[in-house]
């Protein structure tokens, strides 16, 4: 079915292969006129969910960053996947992708990297370009990152930012602002992002340009709580770590609140479960093709405490489609080390309080002559070992250690002291969780999930059931003969239904039944007939796509009726005397 899609997809204006008239370049899509209104339908429903009615705000930042931001990050170090190059023809192939599809592994990225040449030798693993042998070929860790340089001459290097977050934790401490740096609060982002993959496949679903939707949540992970009475009944369908590594692992039926009271699912993660499986749904997924599978933990990314994806069920495999991650304090953290900001929010205390403090006050007179270029070093690590553990003070001399060389100090040297500090609040590094949705793959999912063959009168039908809130063309309009003045209505009717806010598209080509089938196979969930009873009593045939019901509505009705039926106030079944397409 997937090449069928395919081709539906590139026949119908939903996405193609970049560059065409050049050969095509791997890993890259155009989405078209279709796919392009898709998309935005797609996205701008994530907003409405997880931005909107959550109360969050968004931004729109670069998609390249200065190197630091990566090295700060991790993405530099540990932003890999494994390599395997072919001996005889070079292409070059993702080693676990490669065991994944010839063994019944299901998750090799978990694997470590001596383990999977050893997959590969065991099972005779050929290259898929030209069949020679890949035994004894050693898998490499490959970085995805695209490298670029940010300006002429000696330029600074810098990145394509492989996922859209890192603009978003660089600017934490300008948005903790704009929030009063009152926790929690969130900010979502919707951009491209860049990857630069092995083995791009499987069209849209894995690329090398890409669109997230984001949500980096800033949460105090001591106060604050996910208000779990919302989705509390949404029942998840869940693949656990410990029931993927059991033989006879199972799937687990849980509501939102069975999967936190029972400590299977991180209560903030479980909240935005609930939330996902809602648009999901909303959007055309099928709920009998989906689950949330949690990372083993040799999958888990850099960056992730815990992380559990949204995945879809398509041509017989289950690919990811969102990750719902919660980072810690990890991005926050990295970046506050290595930048000269300030990445921690004030927490005022309802009563001021107060606590002994161990502080040092160093003679630097003394550690200079003593210590040298190392006397601000060994200042820091008074000052640290201060804070940790204060009895080490209570000898003549303390002793710390700075690049691996042991410094012995006076304590009277020290300036050590216990205060009492009277305390108005106390500085909180947030936590991050991270709903992170691929937009591409979700669209393929509803494409994917939407698309179905049928019989009507005797006459093969492909359709796409898209729901009507994503669908890229709402509301077709056709003159049943372009005569009479029938044409002239029907382009008056069209004119009035985009006023309104629908998109509309006009056919006068080919007789009503091919016009219908055409707009079935693009997923217009409805179309309008103008015909001769139109021009003398102001109504027209209303058709839905599903069912291939009719009904007569009058034409002043038409915009308030699309309306309902848009948001799903109105059944098209509840409309008068629906009569089956003629």
């Amino acid at each position: 079915m997937s090449r069928d899609l395919v081709e539906l997809a590139k026949r119908r204006g939903y996405f193609f292969q970049s560059a065409g008239a050049y050969g095509g370049v791997s890993g890259f899509y155009t989405y078209g006129p279709e796919g392009a209104t898709l998309k935005q339908n797609v996205e701008d429903a994530w907003r409405e969910r997880f931005q909107v009615r959550e109360g969050h705000r968004e931004i729109d930042a670069p998609t390249v960053l200065p190197e630091p931001v990566f090295e700060a990050s991790g993405h530099l170090d540990g932003f890999d996947d494994m390599l395997v190059e072919c001996p005889e023809c070079g292409e070059s192939h993702r080693a676990d992708h490669l065991v994944e599809d010839n063994t019944e592994i299901e998750e090799a990225e978990s694997i470590p990297i001596p383990e999977v040449e050893t997959l590969i030798a065991d099972h005779d693993l050929r290259c898929p370009n030209c069949d020679a042998e890949l035994a004894g070929q050693s898998v490499e860790e490959f970085n995805l990152m695209f490298e670029t340089n940010i300006g002429p001459g000696s330029s600074s290097p810098g990145y394509l930012r492989p996922e859209t977050a890192q603009g978003i934790f660089v600017e934490f401490p300008q948005l903790a602002e704009y929030a009063r740096n009152q926790l929690p609060f969130g900010i979502t982002q919707i951009g491209k992002a860049y990857r630069n993959e092995i083995s791009p496949r499987k069209s849209i679903i894995r690329v090398r340009e890409f669109t997230q939707a984001e949500l980096e949540h800033f949460v105090d992970p001591e106060a604050d709580e996910p208000p779990l009475d919302r989705v509390a009944d949404v029942e998840l369908t869940l693949y656990p770590a410990d029931e993927q590594e059991r033989e006879d692992g199972e799937y687990l039926t849980k509501t939102v609140r069975e999967a936190v009271d029972e400590g299977i699912v991180h209560e903030w993660i479980a909240y935005y479960l609930g939330v996902g499986k809602q648009w999901y749904e909303s959007i055309g997924v099928d709920m009998d093709r989906f689950r949330f599978r949690q990372h083993l933990p040799g999958e888990l990314a850099h960056y992730s405490a815990d992380c559990w994806d949204a995945e879809s069920e398509v041509d017989g495999d289950w690919i990811e489609i969102s990750g719902y991650s919660y980072r810690s304090d990890y991005d926050l953290s990295k970046h506050d080390d290595h930048s000269d900001d300030d990445f921690t929010v004030f927490k005022q205390y309802d009563e001021p309080t107060v606590v002994e403090r161990a502080t040092v006050d160093p003679d630097m007179s003394y550690l200079g002559p003593e210590f040298g270029g190392a006397a601000g070093d060994v200042a820091d690590a008074l000052e640290t070992l201060a804070e940790r553990d204060r009895t080490a003070f209570d000898a003549e001399t303390v002793t710390v250690e700075v690049d691996g060389e042991t410094h012995a100090i006076p304590v009277e040297k020290t300036g050590f002291s216990v205060d009492e500090i009277k305390e108005t609040g106390e500085h909180v590094l947030p936590h991050v969780v991270e709903p992170s949705i691929g937009v591409d793959r979700v669209i393929y999912t509803v494409l994917d999930h939407a698309y179905e063959e049928d019989e009507i009168e005797g006459e093969a039908r492909t359709r796409l059931a898209l729901e009507p809130e994503v669908a890229p063309t709402f509301v077709g309009v056709f003159p049943l003969m372009d005569k009479d003045g029938m044409g002239e209505t029907a382009r008056e009717v069209t004119a009035d239904l985009r006023a309104a806010g629908f998109d509309v598209t006009y056919d006068d080509s080919g007789n009503i039944g091919r016009r219908y089938r055409r707009q079935d196979e693009v997923g217009t969930p409805f179309c309008v007939t103008v015909d001769y009873d139109s021009l003398d009593d102001d109504t027209v045939t209303l058709r839905e796509r599903d069912s291939t019901e009719q009904v007569r509505v009058a034409v002043d009705d038409l915009p308030d009726l699309l309306a309902d039926l848009r948001s799903g106030d109105l059944a098209f079944g509840e409309l008068d005397a629906p009569t089956p397409d003629q």
